[in-house]
């Protein structure tokens, strides 16, 4: 699980009854000003091809049960998972739309900053290429990782953690957190990262990723568009989200996330804003790991109507399907 995962697990044990009032408030605030409903785009998902829960066949299943129609699969560093999603919706002929997608994992000023790229040829040899680096990267980290917890008495940690990683799929610290659960060090998944998997605890081993440049490069040449992801999650002050932004533009990318879930109040509308003050397009997604009702695919996911969304420059944003 990545740092940003792991705050998404927070918020849903910690913060649920506050944000969700927010959450409501803000929306009511938005359908009154205008701003249009947009509940069936979840552009931003996760299976156990990376840090997910459920299997990419059980999430196209539970997208379409919540209403979602077009549905972005974006495992991490990852596209594993999407041949058996595409196959699950002929399957079940389900009345939804699958977008080829994927997040990039990047350093920036010393922070994990993600990238989500939408639209992209899941077997383009460059983005194949960085998969590869990437995953490489995740299997140094993951045995270094190991050899931290060994020191404090957690044998087998990488044996362990291994037995929860599907075929083909990459290892992350989720894997890590549900083997020290089997061992009961903790009986949740943010108890584990609490204690043993966060940053600056005795598992955690600071990641070394690609950079953002070269993360819109390949989304670029594998046909997609490059989304930063979550903006608001990466405890930056607006300074620093500035720089950010301006990075992240200068590089080329297309648009950033400003819709979640999960969101502090008047977050939304202050992305959007950024959004176009650096003439970005604006996406949203739930970033969904697992079943909680408070992080839901599709869940309380709609755009102020004053920007432009990413799909708007789909040939066909009501038929796309990615092949």
């Amino acid at each position: 699980m990545t740092d940003n995962a792991e705050r998404g697990v927070e918020q849903c044990a910690e913060q649920r009854a506050e944000q969700s009032a927010e959450q409501s408030a803000e929306q009511s605030a938005g359908q009154s000003a205008g701003q249009s409903l947009v509940p069936l785009f979840d552009l931003h998902s996760h299976s156990q091809a990376s840090d997910g829960s459920l299997s990419p066949e059980e999430l196209v299943l539970r997208a379409a049960e919540q209403g979602v129609t077009v549905l972005a699969l974006t495992d991490h560093d990852t596209v594993g998972g999407l041949d058996a999603a595409h196959h699950a919706i002929a399957q079940h002929a389900l009345a939804l739309r699958l977008i080829n997608g994927i997040e990039i994992s990047t350093c920036w000023e010393n922070i994990e900053i993600h990238i989500v790229g939408l639209g992209i040829a899941p077997t383009h040899p460059e983005l194949q290429q960085l998969i590869g680096e990437q995953q490489q990267k995740r299997t140094e980290r993951s045995e270094e990782m190991a050899r931290r917890l060994e020191k404090h008495r957690i044998p087998d940690a990488l044996a362990g953690a291994r037995k929860y990683v599907q075929s083909g799929s990459a290892i992350t610290r989720a894997h890590f957190a549900r083997y020290l659960m089997e061992l009961g060090v903790a009986s949740t998944m943010q108890g584990v990262f609490k204690k043993y998997l966060a940053k600056g605890k005795i598992g955690y081993v600071p990641p070394q990723w690609c950079t953002i440049n070269q993360a819109i490069s390949v989304i670029h040449a594998a046909g997609g568009q490059a989304v930063l992801a979550h903006p608001g999650r990466y405890g930056l002050s607006a300074k620093w989200l500035r720089k950010l932004l301006e990075t992240f533009s200068q590089a080329g990318g297309d648009a950033m996330e400003i819709a979640q879930c999960q969101q502090a109040p008047q977050e939304r509308a202050q992305l959007a804003a950024y959004a176009r003050e650096f003439n970005l397009l604006v996406s949203q997604g739930s970033d969904f790991h697992q079943p909680c009702s408070w992080i839901e695919l599709g869940r309380k996911l709609w755009l102020p109507a004053d920007c432009t969304p990413v799909w708007h420059q789909w040939p066909d944003p009501d038929t796309r399907q990615e092949e």
